[in-house]
């Protein structure tokens, strides 16, 4: 028997954390490959997370109402042979999925995630020019 660990997977573009809102499974429990094992929510939508494996859960990584970052530990589950092994075969579904993204043209950043430092000093503005002066009315004749 192995173990897997299941990440928080990156659930929407400049992501990074999502506050567990549901578990759908608790320690001992038996899963099946695409079983719902927690719901999280972002600021966007809430996302529910499937099990890529079948295994028994071992350990969960956080309560209700905890904010979790993308990428860290979700769940532990037992899996049949050896969890290395589970791992590789979904780090190798990864990369299959992996070169289509990196094909695509990477997003503008956003300014609010650019840092201050970075950004380039802009020079005041000139101030406007006077206003014309009022030419004078010619006399009327009378």
């Amino acid at each position: 028997m192995g173990e897997r660990i299941i990440k928080l997977p990156d659930v929407g573009e400049g992501i990074a954390e999502a506050e567990l809102v549901e578990w759908h499974v608790k320690v001992g429990d038996i899963v099946r490959e695409d079983d719902l094992l927690a719901a999280v929510m972002t600021d966007k939508a809430t996302v529910e997370i499937p099990s890529p494996v079948e295994g028994e859960v071992t350990w969960v990584g956080a309560e209700v109402g905890d904010t979790v970052a993308i990428g860290s530990a979700l769940v532990k589950l037992k899996v049949a042979g050896e969890g290395g092994a589970a791992e590789q075969s979904a780090a190798d579904e990864d990369a299959q999925e992996a070169p289509a993204e990196r094909s695509a043209a990477p997003p503008a950043p956003d300014k609010a995630e650019q840092p201050a430092a970075a950004a380039t000093p802009v020079k005041p503005a000139a101030p406007p020019p006077p206003p014309p002066k009022p030419m004078p009315m010619p006399a009327r004749a009378s």
